[in-house]
């Protein structure tokens, strides 16, 4: 379920960044590089056929003899030819979704080539997809979505390799095409129009209609998508769409949406355009003033960013705006369109200043107190998984956990440190000029360093040392003793921590009968003293009270611990995720959440009575967060239900609307088996 205010965010947003990172996983090291396509491909909705002829010009890596892509296994190659029309040797692969293509005379090293496919296939399952299980890329009727994840056209370095790309699509004249880049409507792209074959009869590309050139049904449309700046222009998204425009100080948005969901999208245009113009005012202009806000399917990931294009799923649009989602997004305009990682191990450059893109959103329209929210957010994902440092998360499984958790909210984390380090002003100056020297290239952890030094007038090795090739955080403690003085108080005593090696400044703040008195502490090792004057008497010393550094406590345990048993419920690991509620609860025994995530994955088992009991202890906990309350009632109403307790279930349901609480409409709920008893077919399908 993901129903908290507080964890909706980073939950959704971890999902989308576990879910667009497909296929780096394979072994095999990456030999070629590829430079641009051209790409003609006609979609058949209603029979969910793909149909594509790819123009793939490359450069090699090392001297190979072997060019190998990926292609969703969905897709069948009838033909792959070279630059002379010959055609080759080519073996499908389906374990990790890729094509191999001899090449006769072999490729040296730097040397440039090309290869034309013609492929062909149903898409329409999610068993075919690069990642098993998930639908990436779908043709079908009312919305078709060819994501770059979903692998539709043969590729390589997925998120590092950046590509031109000319890609026509045709489609049923009634649906809308969405792309990145400069659209024309009619003819196809040319492909191989050099291409001259080496004898009378030779096969060349697209022979059934012609060299390299597919025959468009009657009926059909062609629309034409040019990006010609090296970066992801890979995702197509087809549809009967209602379209809603705005355009506004030079930024001209459009929102597509489904008829029924066409109620919200002003409001998601007003809000988009917000965020493209404050991110625009943080780091410089975007690549293109031009962007599209796209519904897709809930049958896919939560959400997807190409250029000029932010996609969300059909559940986010609603009358309340997921602004946060919809910041992520965008904040990809910049990283990840203009700057990417250059490396696996760099993946943060991408998702962890989108992450914390976000958060400086919030903090812009929701202050101070949003702003904290979200770092403790961040703090909890990159907490979750501590054995790896980010310096080396190339090694793992893209698709694991600790990966995403990793790049994504430990690389925001960093982000938030860094401003704390070397100040707001130099903060601002490194991400402009991080920006400015790498739009449209890949940068490295190395390269954002050097910018950051340059940018603050500071050495700041040690501290990209420190976050990015150890684990861990620090857990602060105070030891103090107050004085009196002839003006006031003096505090004299140690800042406390476990990590031998530790450097950063930390805030100390004293709240006293008085004015608060905040000073900067310089923590090195273990123990570093401080010494503090006040007027008014001390009542309570907080160490980093505004989330300034990454940190361990008590609070943080319960709800790493928490969300990692959710992330092994969503595998499917329902043992493993009851040991991790577990240690939530041997931290903090009254912790609501722990105890309903436990009763959620008892009335997974259909283990109602220790379900019901479990449910009982949220409500008599902590009551932190505060839909447990609304939620304990409403699930122990179903559970009645569900055993035959009619007017149980509906008592619980009525005090389920006594809270007034409608977290991810929870009263709504109430209401509805207040009508009508819950049974199992009547679960609707996007519930917490």
């Amino acid at each position: 379920m993901r129903i908290s205010a507080r964890s909706l965010g980073r939950v959704v947003l971890s999902l989308i960044f576990a879910i667009l990172t497909p296929f780096l996983h394979a072994a095999e090291k990456q030999r070629v590089q590829v430079d641009n396509y051209v790409i003609q491909a006609i979609v058949m909705p209603q029979i969910h056929q793909l149909k594509a002829v790819a123009q793939v010009k490359f450069t090699a890596l090392d001297d190979i003899s072997i060019a190998s892509f990926q292609l969703h296994n969905g897709l069948r190659v009838t033909g792959v030819f070279d630059a002379e029309g010959q055609t080759l040797s080519a073996e499908r692969i389906s374990q990790d979704a890729s094509i191999r293509v001899s090449l006769p005379t072999g490729l040296s090293k730097g040397a440039a080539s090309t290869l034309i496919f013609e492929y062909e296939g149903t898409v329409q399952s999610a068993d075919d997809s690069p990642v098993p299980g998930l639908k990436l890329a779908y043709v079908g009727d009312p919305m078709t979505y060819l994501l770059y994840a979903g692998a539709w056209f043969p590729m390589v370095g997925y998120g590092t390799d950046r590509f031109t790309s000319t890609i026509g699509i045709s489609a049923p004249s009634e649906y809308t095409v969405i792309g990145s880049g400069k659209e024309t409507t009619g003819a196809m792209p040319v492909i191989g129009e050099d291409v001259e074959a080496p004898q009378a009869g030779a096969k060349k590309p697209g022979a059934r209609s012609g060299p390299g050139k597919l025959a468009v049904p009657a009926g059909y449309s062609t629309r034409t998508f040019t990006y010609s700046r090296a970066s992801f222009p890979g995702t197509i998204l087809i549809g009967k769409y209602d379209q809603t425009k705005i355009s506004e100080g030079g930024l001209d948005v459009t929102v597509y949406t489904s008829a029924q969901n066409k109620q919200f999208a002003q409001a998601y245009a007003d809000t988009a355009s917000k965020e493209f113009f404050f991110y625009t005012s943080s780091f410089g202009p975007a690549f293109s003033t031009k962007l599209n806000v796209v519904e897709i399917p809930n049958d896919t990931v939560p959400s997807a960013w190409a250029p000029e294009i932010a996609a969300i799923t059909s559940r986010a649009f609603t009358a309340k705006v997921s602004y946060r989602l919809l910041a992520n997004n965008i904040a990809h305009q910049w990283w990840g369109t203009m700057v990417s990682p250059a490396t696996r191990n760099d993946w943060w450059i991408s998702d962890g200043f989108a992450r914390y893109s976000e958060a400086m959103y919030v903090e812009h329209v929701a202050g101070q107190a949003g702003f904290e929210e979200v770092t403790k957010d961040m703090a909890v994902g990159a907490l979750a998984y501590i054995s790896v440092p980010l310096s080396q998360v190339g090694k793992l499984d893209v698709f694991s956990p600790e990966f995403q958790s990793l790049v994504t909210d430990k690389g925001g984390s960093i982000l938030n440190m860094l401003r704390w380090v070397i100040g707001d002003q130099a903060f601002d100056k490194t991400m402009r000029n991080f920006l400015a020297q790498y739009a449209g290239k890949p940068a490295t952890v190395n390269d954002l360093e050097k910018v950051a030094e340059q940018a603050s007038g500071q050495q700041l090795s040690w501290f990209f040392v420190q976050w990015l090739d150890s684990t861990g955080a620090p857990e602060f403690k105070t030891k103090y003793t107050i004085y009196r003085t002839q003006k006031g108080f003096r505090v004299v005593g140690e800042i406390q921590q476990d990590l031998d090696l530790f450097r950063m400044p930390v805030e100390l703040r004293i709240d006293t009968d008085g004015k608060t008195e905040t000073k900067r502490i310089e923590v090195s090792g273990t123990d570093s003293a401080f010494a503090v004057e006040t007027f008014g008497k001390p009542r309570k010393i907080s160490v980093d009270p505004n989330n300034r550094v990454l940190k361990n406590s008590p609070e943080l345990q319960v709800r790493t611990s928490i969300v990692r048993g959710q992330q092994d419920v969503e595998q499917g690991d329902l043992t493993e995720a009851l040991k991790e509620f577990q240690k939530a609860l041997d931290v903090n025994k009254n912790s609501s959440l722990a105890h309903y995530r436990i009763a959620e994955v008892f009335f997974l088992q259909h283990n109602y009575q220790s379900a019901a009991n479990a449910y009982r202890e949220s409500l008599n906990g902590d009551g932190e967060p505060r839909w447990t309350e609304v939620w304990s009632h409403v699930q122990l109403g179903k559970i009645f239900d569900l055993t035959g307790q009619r007017e149980r279930a509906s008592n619980e349901y009525r005090q389920a609307l006594q809270t007034n609480d409608n977290t991810a409409g929870a009263l709504d709920e109430a209401r509805k088996y207040l009508q009508a008893p819950f049974t199992p077919q009547s679960a609707p399908s996007g519930t917490q």
